[in-house]
């Protein structure tokens, strides 16, 4: 193998200009794959780690007999930013330590995170420091999902009323006060619907990544199998061209593994800073780890390799038929029946279903286009040559014809992203609307507070405000506080409200929206990012496997120009069979994907925007790889221009 790596070495060595062209396309393919590989897998394990954190935030409830402490978590609002509120009282000397803290809060203490302990100082005490006692310390980074989370913790007596422990089930066990053992806590529902969207998102991103990274070995094909069959044909053993195979595979890939690694090294503080969840990243969820970033440098190439070796056996069995140029054999149509399969299972799928499960079956219908693609593009040949009128298109139709897996190679990546943009299209949700007119009303439980304490309260507090009871015969009274819509005069009204009414919290209409609207936005964030990285590969395939094309077949269109076809009409004929695969299979794959797409929009997570995102996105990515296509026109120009007459 040693030999054969230097053997392979010293072939991409002195492979001359073109060759070496090729070899680097092959390197910027992989580095592109490796580089939004590794950012994929931090995502996963960033919102893995700010789950793992904030846990103990939602209390694991226990039963009192082994308690150690009573807990309750709340969310109050200021100036559209949640704080999230812990109450904490220990029950006896065993209490545990709460993550981020050098010991068990005493009553009376408070803690902050170091964002509200910048927000308290930079805020009017009436709008923000009076709902908490004095300052006694700041919550660690271990307990926080990231850099600007406010949190406060606060240290109560054990028979203090705000952690009353009700015998009924309480209507909201995230929030209810209950008696835990420890600080293990539970993934929230919150954390729950991100984790299932992340999934999603990387079975999106990733399964279209891997089939490009395998395209990435098989560019050039036809000039590393016309290589490799000359070498078969002077005595080479098949164990020979394989191993020169994996060797040339495996160098080239492992340049374009270590340089994707670099790019993403030098890039992922600057994810950290792409908000979701309301909050940006600590750097260090960015990054993947060392055994992580050494698995994806070992992988990437071995892939690869292995990749390369599965179009061998022509060139092992039969090499004279690739010295001499014949057509491949032909693609089953049995292939349609893996493709209709994974539909029908896609479109099976609910909303409801495990992440798991839509990982599966979403990565089934990508390997099932990419299974299909060929036969199709050959059937597009056969009707387009039978259809062809003038050169150009019949040079594109027999092209399509004779080679349709290089044809398709050229087009999968966009193909694939219009499944992706079909998909997610639809799951572009619209924004929450806010409360509407010019005032702001706070619900607030009134506790023993009566309409008129609280009116005469919020007076002297300097908060106009009109209170009236929300239902007068309900069993929990809730008092309805309207105030002018200003942020300054709804932060004063809050923090007086929590001196008014201890315990209880006010909430505005725009803070009981507020984790939806934030959900609502990162959905959206995360379907642009999604089709922006997905067209991105798309264009960047179709610009690489456009140039591969023209170096591997650059004796032919030698040929053609030296016979006297003008340069114009082969760049048309590129152009024609570019643009015919591209709309029909790109246009297939995106009805493919909202058919796939229709039970998450049913579940009610769909907008008309979605639609325009869509369109916009199709439009641009299609007129983008036909622009990266355009681009290797002057290669054609160059490689064609120095073929000579020779007697063969």
């Amino acid at each position: 193998m040693v030999k054969s790596f230097a053997i392979s070495a010293r072939l991409l060595k002195g492979a001359g200009r073109h060759g070496l062209l090729g070899t680097a396309l092959t390197v910027v393919a992989v580095a592109v794959s490796t580089m939004l590989l590794l950012s994929a897998l931090a995502a996963n394990g960033a919102f893995a780690s700010r789950a793992e954190r904030t846990a103990w935030q939602t209390p694991q409830p226990s039963t009192k007999a082994s308690a150690s402490a009573v807990m309750s978590s709340r969310v109050e609002y200021i100036r559209d930013q949640p704080i999230t509120v812990i109450s904490l009282a220990a029950l006896g000397a065993s209490a545990p330590v709460p993550p981020g803290l050098s010991a068990f809060p005493k009553p009376g203490e408070f803690y902050a995170s170091p964002a509200l302990t910048e927000l308290l100082g930079s805020t009017p005490a009436d709008q923000l420091a009076q709902r908490f006692p004095a300052l006694s310390g700041e919550v660690g980074r271990d307990a926080l999902g990231g850099p600007g989370q406010l949190v406060a913790v606060l240290g109560l007596e054990a028979g203090d009323p705000r952690l009353a422990v009700s015998d009924e089930p309480p209507f909201d066990p995230e929030t209810a006060p209950a008696y835990i053992a420890d600080f293990s806590g539970t993934t929230s529902v919150n954390a729950s619907i991100y984790d299932l969207l992340l999934k999603m998102a990387t079975a999106m991103v990733v399964a279209p990544l891997l089939i490009f990274g395998a395209a990435a070995a098989r560019l050039t094909v036809a000039r590393r199998d016309t290589r490799l069959a000359a070498l078969r044909l002077i005595g080479a053993t098949p164990g020979q061209v394989v191993a020169m195979t994996v060797a040339e595979a495996v160098l080239t890939a492992a340049v374009g593994a270590v340089l994707g690694a670099l790019v993403y090294a030098a890039g992922f503080a600057g994810l950290a800073q792409i908000p979701m969840q309301g909050d940006s990243w600590f750097t260090s969820d960015l990054w993947v780890g060392p055994l992580w970033l050494l698995g994806v440098l070992v992988a990437v190439p071995l892939l690869t390799g292995f990749s390369a070796v599965v179009g061998l056996r022509r060139v092992v069995v039969s090499p004279l038929g690739v010295a001499q140029r014949q057509t491949p054999p032909g693609i089953r149509a049995v292939r349609l029946i893996a493709l209709a399969a994974a539909l029908v299972a896609a479109s099976l799928v609910t909303a409801g279903a495990g992440a798991m499960v839509i990982m599966v079956v979403l990565g089934a219908v990508f390997l099932a286009i990419n299974l299909v693609g060929p036969w199709v593009v050959g059937i597009i040949g056969r009707i387009s040559a039978a259809f062809a009128r003038g050169p150009a298109r019949l040079l594109a139709a027999r092209r399509l014809v004779d080679d349709p897996r290089a044809a398709w190679r050229t087009v999968a990546g966009v193909a694939l992203t219009g499944f992706v943009a079909g998909f997610v299209g639809l799951l572009s949700p619209g924004v929450l609307d806010d409360e509407v007119g010019d005032r702001t009303v706070i619900s607030v439980p009134a506790g023993d507070a009566t309409a008129a304490e609280l009116t005469a309260g919020l007076a002297a507090a300097g908060v106009p405000a009109e209170v009236t009871v929300e239902d007068p015969d309900a069993k929990e009274t809730t008092l309805l506080v309207a105030v002018d819509k200003d942020v300054t005069t709804v932060d004063r009204a809050k923090t007086a409200l929590a001196t008014l009414v201890p315990g209880q919290v006010g909430i505005s209409d725009a803070d009981i929206v507020h984790e939806g609207r934030i959900l609502l936005g990162d959905i959206q964030v995360g379907v642009r990012i999604v089709l922006i990285v997905s067209f991105m590969v798309a264009i960047a395939s179709a610009g690489i496997a456009s140039a591969s094309s023209i170096l591997d077949r650059r004796r032919t269109y030698g040929l053609l120009r030296l016979a006297g076809t003008p340069l114009k009409v082969l760049n048309h004929a590129r152009s024609i069979e570019t643009r015919i695969p591209l709309l029909v299979m790109g246009g297939g794959a995106i009805a493919a994907g909202i058919l796939c797409g229709l039970p998450f929009a049913a579940a009610g997570v769909f907008s008309p925007t979605g639609l325009i995102t869509l369109t916009v996105c199709v439009v641009l990515g299609f007129a983008g790889v036909l622009a990266a296509s355009a681009l290797s026109r002057p290669l054609l120009n160059s490689v064609t221009g120095t073929l000579t007459p020779s007697p063969d």
